[in-house]
């Protein structure tokens, strides 16, 4: 009777180690290349970006000849006389230029990109998709397949070469992507808050502007860098739109115009210094803006999907 007994006890037991999960150590070694690789790539990807730009700033400090002698060696002088001379020789007018766009642009095409969003993500209506669907093809839509008639529209405006026709173009093409952006955040809010605001007799207007736009505030930051990002280094619209129509009429280029202008402007007595010192005045801002939002652009980059 005792052999029975043990071919049975061994069954289960051969099967227990058939099944048995695989061991913490084999999981644990593979996080960790996992890691090395992830990190590594990651790393990776941080010298190919830093390195350039430190190469941009670094060459600003440098003579002629001595980026045509050793375009990677380190600067022999310090001095800052570089970013005065790029800043007299235009980038100044470029940079302000560049800044009265933007400081109208922005706001403007934030507050009209979310109260469409609002709008179309908190209302049913007839016509709701086929407006969102409409806003969403016109990220899709080439902007080089407009520039032309966009010329004689601005033209016949009589909008060419000023500030209010590179704005309200500016708007037009940064609103398709902000109303998709927002469209998806304010579909992520409470609807319980927009109710207990309506209950109190709050208006439309009052809804949107006291209480759902301030809970919108980590997407409107997130979506207001990436629109100062683009419309910052746009540059195939200021040089259709934004060129003088006479000799009397105002040179109102923007940085990205004004640094192909100071190229020109060269010929062949070249002052490189001078050129990577106006394109490092012009990345300086941008660099400042974003590492100061970092947190509140991946705040809101998450928020949507994690409620």
């Amino acid at each position: 009777m005792s052999a029975p007994i043990k071919e049975t006890a061994a069954v289960p037991a051969q099967r227990a180690t058939d099944t048995a999960p695989a061991r913490p150590g084999s999981e644990r070694s593979e996080g960790v290349v996992l890691n090395a690789f992830s990190h590594g790539f990651l790393a990776l990807w941080a010298l190919l970006i830093v390195l350039p730009l430190l190469w941009l700033v670094l060459s600003s400090f440098k003579t002629d000849a001595q980026i045509g002698g050793s375009a990677f060696g380190w600067p022999q002088n310090w001095s800052l006389d570089v970013f005065g001379r790029a800043w007299d020789k235009g980038i100044g007018d470029y940079f302000l230029n560049t800044v009265i766009v933007l400081v109208f642009s922005v706001p403007l095409t934030m507050l009209l990109g979310s109260m469409a969003a609002y709008v179309l993500a908190r209302y049913q209506f007839w016509g709701n998709r086929f407006l969102y669907f409409f806003f969403v093809a016109g990220a899709m839509f080439p902007v080089f397949l407009a520039l032309v008639p966009l010329f004689f529209m601005v033209k016949r405006l009589d909008m060419l070469n000023t500030y209010q026709g590179l704005i309200l173009v500016y708007v037009a093409y940064s609103m398709p992507f902000t109303v998709f952006f927002m469209h998806a955040f304010f579909r992520t809010l409470p609807t319980a808050v927009f109710e207990a605001a309506v209950l109190d007799g709050a208006s439309h207007t009052r809804t949107f502007f006291q209480v759902m736009l301030p809970m919108a505030k980590p997407g409107l930051i997130s979506v207001g860098i990436f629109n100062t990002l683009g419309q910052w280094n746009q540059f195939i619209l200021p040089t259709v739109l934004m060129q003088p129509q006479s000799g009397d009429d105002p040179e109102r280029y923007v940085l990205t115009q004004g640094l192909i202008q100071l190229q020109q402007q060269m010929g062949y007595a070249s002052d490189l210094p001078v050129l990577f010192a106006g394109v490092t005045i012009a990345m300086i801002p941008m660099l400042v803006v974003y590492l100061s939002f970092q947190r509140q652009v991946q705040a809101g980059l998450t928020s949507a999907t994690l409620k």
